[in-house]
C-alpha cells in the first residue's frame, strides 16, 4: 500500500507545526505588548530570507547549482511589488492635493503630477515604458512571478544547453546579477537609479490601520507563504524527481548517459526556485519599506549561499535555520544591540567586524562542519551515517543503491 507524501515526510508536518506555532505566540506576544512592531517587521522578513534560502537549498544542496544570482530574482519581485506601492500611494496625495483645486484636474494633469512626484529625484517626470502597468496590482503580482521566471528560464536555457557547469556557471550567474545591478543603479533604467523605492511600508489605502497590524498581516502571509514553499520543494526533493535531481548533482554525465534529459530538469528547479525568489521578494520590501540596486548586488547572492552552507545544505530545514539564525544574528550585531568590546588598545565595534565573523563562521562550518547546524539533528536523533547503510551494491560503483532505496523501489 502506498503511502502518502506526507506520512513519507513527517518532517514537513513537524515543520509546519512548528511554524504555525511560532507565527501564534509572536501574534499573541505582540497584541499583549511584549513584542515592538519593528520586532515584528524583522522576523516577518526573517521568514520571507527563509523562503528564498530553500530555494537557494533546492537549486544548490539538491541540483548541484551553485547559484551566486537568486537574490536578484528576489530583488525583482520587490522591484515589481514596489511599482505599483509607489504609484498607488503618490496617486492617492496627488489626487487628494489637486481636489482643492475649483477645477478638477485632468487624467493627463494627475498622471503628469504623479510622474513629477515620482522620478523628480532623477530630474524627469515622464514615465518610462517599465511602469507601464504600475497602475494595477494583479499585473504587477504578475510580472513579480513572471519577469523572475523568465529571466531564470532564458538564462538557464542558455547555460544549460552549452553544458556550462561547476565553477563556471557559478561566474556566469554572478555576472548575471552585477550586470543587473549596474543597470539598476542607472538613472535611465527608469526605476530611479540609486534611489531606488521607497516608502513601501505604506500600503494605499490602509493608511488608517497600524502599522503594528499591518506588521502582524505580513508576517502571517509570509509564514504561509514559507510552509506553502517548504512543501512544494519537499514534493520536489522527493520521490523519482528528487532521486534524478540528486543523481544529477552528484553525477550529471551518468545520468545523462541513462537517457533522463539533465538540461530539462535543471532547467526547471532553476526556473522554479527563481519565481519562489521573486515572490519572497514581493512580501519582504513592504516590511522592509525601501528597496534599491544594493539589493540585488553580487554580494547579497553570496549571503544566501553561506547562509544555506551554515545551515546544511542539502536539507530544508537547514536552509532555514541558516537563513533565520544568520539574518537575526546580522541585525543584532550591526542593529548597535550588541556591545562592544573594549580591549584596552582597541574597542571591537561589531557593526565593523560582524562581516569578519560571519567570514570566519563560514570557513569554519566548511571546515569542521560541512554538514552545518542542520547536521546537529543527526546526532540528536542518532540517525546512522549514509556510509553505514550500504549493504549490497546494485549498480556498477560502489554504494550505487542502499538497501533502503532498493526496498522502497521494490
Amino acid at each position: 500500500m502506498r503511502q502518502g507524501f506526507l506520512a513519507k515526510n513527517p518532517s514537513v508536518l513537524w515543520f509546519l507545526l512548528l511554524l504555525a506555532l511560532f507565527t501564534l505566540a509572536v501574534t499573541l506576544m505582540a497584541q499583549a505588548g511584549l513584542v515592538s512592531t519593528s520586532l515584528v517587521k524583522t522576523l516577518g522578513k526573517t521568514l520571507c530570507l527563509c523562503l528564498v534560502a530553500v530555494a537557494m537549498d533546492v537549486v544548490w544542496g539538491y541540483c548541484g547549482i551553485l547559484s551566486l544570482g537568486h537574490m536578484a530574482f528576489f530583488g525583482l519581485g520587490g522591484y515589481a511589488i514596489g511599482m505599483w506601492l509607489m504609484y498607488a500611494r503618490t496617486e492617492a496625495i496627488v489626487a487628494e492635493n489637486l481636489a482643492a483645486r475649483p477645477i478638477p484636474p485632468t487624467p493627463q494633469e494627475i498622471s503628469d503630477a504623479i510622474g513629477s512626484q515620482i522620478f523628480g529625484v532623477v530630474g524627469s517626470s515622464d514615465f518610462p515604458p517599465v511602469w507601464a502597468f504600475a497602475h494595477s496590482l494583479p499585473l504587477q503580482l504578475m510580472a513579480a512571478l513572471l519577469v523572475p521566471g523568465l529571466l531564470a528560464l532564458v538564462f538557464g536555457w542558455l547555460a544549460f544547453r552549452s553544458r556550462v557547469t561547476g565553477v563556471y556557471l557559478s561566474i556566469l550567474t554572478q555576472a548575471m546579477t552585477l550586470a543587473l545591478s549596474l543597470y539598476l543603479f542607472q538613472n535611465e533604467s527608469g526605476l530611479r537609479g540609486n534611489n531606488g523605492l521607497s516608502g513601501l511600508q505604506n500600503i494605499p489605502g490602509y493608511g488608517h490601520v497600524p502599522q503594528s497590524t499591518i506588521s502582524l498581516v505580513f508576517l502571517w502571509a509570509s509564514a504561509l507563504a514559507l510552509g506553502a514553499g517548504y512543501i512544494l520543494f519537499a514534493w520536489v526533493v522527493s520521490g523519482r524527481m528528487g532521486s534524478v535531481i540528486r543523481a544529477i548533482r552528484d553525477n550529471e554525465a551518468r545520468v545523462r548517459f541513462l537517457g533522463y534529459p539533465v538540461e530539462g530538469f535543471k532547467l526547471f528547479v532553476f526556473t522554479l526556485t527563481a519565481v519562489v525568489a521573486g515572490l519572497a521578494g514581493v512580501l519582504y520590501y513592504p516590511q522592509a519599506g525601501i528597496i534599491n540596486p544594493a539589493e540585488v548586488a553580487p554580494i547579497a547572492s553570496i549571503y544566501l549561499a553561506v547562509w544555506v552552507a551554515i545551515g546544511g545544505r542539502g536539507r530544508l530545514y537547514g536552509a532555514v535555520i541558516g537563513a533565520a539564525f544568520v539574518s537575526l544574528l546580522s541585525s543584532w550585531f550591526t542593529g548597535g544591540s550588541a556591545p562592544p568590546i573594549d580591549l584596552g588598545v582597541y574597542v571591537i565595534q561589531w557593526t565593523d567586524w560582524w562581516l569578519v565573523l560571519l567570514g570566519l563562521s563560514f570557513v569554519a562550518v566548511t571546515l569542521f562542519a560541512p554538514k552545518g547546524i542542520g547536521g546537529l539533528f543527526d546526532l540528536i536523533t542518532a540517525r546512522r551515517p549514509v556510509e553505514e547503510e550500504r549493504v549490497g551494491d546494485y549498480g556498477p560503483d560502489q554504494g550505487a543503491w542502499r538497501r533502503r532505496e532498493g526496498q522502497e523501489e521494490a
